[in-house]
């Protein structure tokens, strides 16, 4: 069988005066491209006379098909539409064709998906490429906390009404991967999630009272189906940010049923303290109280202990 490739080569030499007869091209091609032949042996009904009515289709559908087989990459796509290729097919006994898009277009599509679903606010972008099946490691001190964070995306997806998660432990321990883990999951599944890292979006929310431009983004955190606060007590607190942006994200979020997800250095009770602390050396017990009957009763709390795995790694 002849090389394709000899025969596209052939094509762009030849001068105007030697240019291959329509008969000859489709020779060509039905002896050198493995596409056509298989498309033939498909389709024993054809007629040449049915290739030769269609044949700058088969050209087209030829070509691309060969340059997917030597792909240079979605970038460099040679095709007329990037990241697709004419596939042949019969319809009332005449040859048509169609597009498909290739692999690495339906990666690309899937991963712009995956982004649109996977909003985040300071969060790196390691910790949103976390997946429970590559990248997750399991050891004694994670493996309750995994084990939740599976169930969580598990009955969050099939619509069963999923209690929060409080990860809580040392620095370094794994804690915002696995949340970055939970918010990949629930993208595959076509659930939106935001993860905020909370020291810099709360510096960004004081930094914005002026000009009141971060109302459009506390909505979104009362909205998004799924919220992850990434290290929440290690904010630089004041009364109003606790009582007006994370009290009234929280309330709205317990009113409509929509699930938290914590990460903190801070168990339960140390969290409590630290929203506790208003100006100066005041404390503010009730407050804090309030707050937390917004987290506590709505989450499921886990230890994540062991070494600081950015260290080690």
């Amino acid at each position: 069988m002849e090389s394709i490739s000899d025969f596209f080569q052939e094509l762009t030499k030849r001068s105007p005066r030697s240019v291959l007869t329509p008969d000859q091209q489709l020779d060509k091609m039905l002896r050198s491209s493995a596409y056509l032949k298989a498309f033939e042996a498909e389709h024993p009904e054809l007629t040449r006379d049915d290739y030769m009515r269609s044949l700058s289709m088969v050209y087209a559908s030829v070509k691309e098909q060969y340059w997917c087989q030597n792909c240079p990459g979605l970038a460099k796509c040679p095709n007329i539409v990037p990241g697709h290729f004419s596939v042949l097919d019969v319809q009332s006994g005449q040859i048509v064709s169609a597009l498909s898009s290739c692999a690495k277009q339906q990666a690309y599509e899937d991963e712009q998906r995956v982004k649109k679903l996977m909003r985040s606010y300071y969060v790196s972008a390691e910790t949103l490429l976390a997946n429970f099946s590559e990248s997750v490691e399991l050891d004694e001190s994670n493996q309750p906390a995994v084990a939740a964070a599976i169930r969580f995306c598990r009955e969050y997806t099939s619509g069963q009404k999923a209690k929060g998660l409080y990860f809580h432990g040392p620095f370094g321990v794994g804690k915002s991967y696995l949340m970055g883990a939970i918010a990949r999951e629930l993208s595959h599944n076509n659930i939106a999630s935001l993860m905020v890292y909370v020291p810099d979006f709360i510096r960004e929310v004081k930094e914005s009272i002026a000009d009141q431009s971060y109302t459009g983004k506390l909505e979104l955190l009362k909205e998004v189906p799924v919220l992850i606060l990434d290290d929440i007590g290690a904010e630089s607190l004041t009364p109003w940010i606790r009582d007006e942006v994370l009290g009234v994200v929280l309330h709205q979020r317990v009113n409509n049923h929509l699930p938290t997800l914590f990460t903190s250095n801070y168990s339960l009770e140390e969290l409590e303290e630290h929203l506790a602390i208003s100006n100066g050396n005041r404390i503010d017990v009730t407050k804090a109280r309030r707050i937390m009957e917004r987290i506590r009763h709505y989450v499921d709390v886990y230890l994540i202990e062991g070494d600081n795995r950015r260290i080690n790694g």
